[in-house]
């Protein structure tokens, strides 16, 4: 096959996986709302019964109606369509207090910081969005949410299921883990938790196996770590697994070679800025210090647009 046919080809495989992951999705949120449905007539049921039993005499009836409660309807978040423009990817790693002896305290958020950096978002009009939905967006004109930010945590690591996941979680949005292998295997996070993250809509990509430097590797040691952590992580929990990040933001043109050819859609650096179509394998992110807080996040999110 020539090379112009083993790019259609590659395209039309693409595409495939893309419908079906849209497919999936589907069905997960058509049994979310199936779910809140009931939920929401067993809450009515009961209030009836309570007015009922109130004009029996059993009671005064209740002022107000009950509140389901929980984050913002999903399926009131405006859409947008034909969106070209960048998207802010934020990059984190442990959602806790720095211990006192850590080498590297910038890599901890505590969980209030973190939550105070989620509901700032929020306010201004951010919504909570995957890669995945950001290059269906880019490549396939599909809706994405307005204003979209990607959350994204580095390595795997237990204070992220702990700290960040239900903060997330109250707004309903998901978030991008990108995962190293070995963090399952040392118990960091078990695949347990891997799989809650995957239920509550997270994106799980690859950040290969061990955390070492892919621009100082080359023939199967990058093989290894780039394509065979990605048939790993498929293998393990099933998701499609089609984004990677370069361990510490290290890459070069055989790593971005390496991470095209096992069949990534993209990845992201640590190279500073907003995330651009034209980049698809070296996606910028802002790197979230522990020190930023709301504030620092919002000047670092109005820098990045000047900048763009």
């Amino acid at each position: 096959m020539n090379l112009e046919g083993r790019i259609e080809s590659r395209t039309a495989r693409l595409s495939q996986r893309r419908r079906q992951r849209r497919l999936a999705e589907r069905r997960r949120r058509a049994q979310l709302r199936r779910r809140n449905l009931l939920m929401c007539g067993a809450i009515g049921a009961l209030a009836l019964g309570l007015v009922r039993g109130a004009a029996a005499g059993g009671g005064p009836a209740p002022e107000e109606a009950v509140s389901s409660g929980g984050g913002a309807d999903r399926a009131e978040v405006p859409l947008v369509r034909d969106f070209p423009g960048p998207v802010p990817i934020l990059m984190y790693h442990a959602i806790s207090p720095a211990p006192a002896d850590t080498p590297y305290p910038d890599l901890f958020v505590p969980e209030a910081e973190f939550e105070d950096q989620m509901e700032w978002l929020a306010q201004q009009g951010f919504h909570g969005v995957t890669l995945d939905q950001v290059f269906s967006a880019w490549t396939d004109g599909e809706p994405i949410a307005e204003n979209p930010v990607v959350i994204s945590f580095d390595d795997g690591l237990r204070s992220q299921y702990v700290g960040a996941r239900p903060i997330l979680e109250q707004l309903e949005w998901p978030a991008v883990l990108n995962l190293k292998v070995e963090s399952i295997d040392q118990g960091e996070m078990t695949e347990a938790m891997v799989e809650e993250l995957v239920a509550a809509g997270w994106e799980i990509d690859s950040h290969t196996i061990s955390h070492a430097d892919v621009s100082d590797l080359d023939g199967e040691e990058l093989r290894a770590e780039v394509a065979g952590s990605r048939r790993e992580l498929i293998e393990r929990f099933g998701e499609p697994v089609d984004f990677f990040a370069y361990p510490a933001g290290a890459y070069d043109a055989d790593a971005v070679e390496a991470v095209e050819a096992a069949g990534y859609l993209g990845a992201v650096t640590t190279d500073p800025g907003l995330a651009s179509a034209e980049e698809p394998y070296t996606l910028k992110r802002l790197r979230v210090a522990g020190s930023d807080g709301a504030e620092g996040l919002e000047a670092m999110l109005s820098d990045a647009g000047s900048d763009g």
